[in-house]
């Protein structure tokens, strides 16, 4: 296993310096999912909530906090961001407490000597929890559940995928 390297030899937390390392084309792909009842699914799917397009919203949220990233997560570097793409698939197979869900995927891509894991994350989870803002006065019940990094590319580790 790799050494922390956001401690500094004295145990205090430190934002890695990155300037050293070479400029890559880097991506990184992290998912989640929403569960809930199937009238909640319905009704997003028909447009029927009052506050508005649901998924539109997420999308939104979802790239306006990976750009914010380096705001709420403190060892962060501010990196500029190339692309941010979200999608959103349903979930019709209900879990054992009889929810289906949405399942939404972030891809976070730039050039630069970090990566982008965090942006990926971050954008999966405020995708999610946007949707359960705008939902939660039909479904408190909705849980959030699977944030996981899917995939990450570029840099001196190259590809790594997480095994299904």
């Amino acid at each position: 296993m790799n050494e922390l390297t956001h401690f500094s030899d004295s145990g205090r937390a430190r934002m890695v310096d990155v300037s050293d390392k070479p400029e890559t084309s880097r991506t990184a792909v992290a998912s989640g999912v929403l569960r809930m009842q199937m009238e909640t699914l319905i009704r997003i799917r028909e447009g029927r909530i009052s506050k508005g397009d649901v998924l539109t919203v997420a999308d939104v949220a979802a790239v306006m906090a990976a750009k914010r990233t380096p705001d709420i997560i403190p060892m962060c570097h501010a990196i500029p961001l190339s692309g941010v793409s979200i999608e959103f698939s349903e979930i019709l197979k209900p879990d054992h407490y009889g929810c289906v869900g949405i399942k939404v995927i972030a891809t976070v891509k730039c050039n630069g000597r970090t990566g982008v894991e965090m942006e990926a994350l971050t954008s999966a989870s405020t995708a999610l929890l946007t949707i359960y803002d705008m939902c939660k006065a039909i479904d408190r019940g909705m849980r959030i559940a699977s944030i996981q990094l899917e995939e990450k590319i570029g840099g001196k580790s190259g590809l790594w995928q997480r095994e299904t």
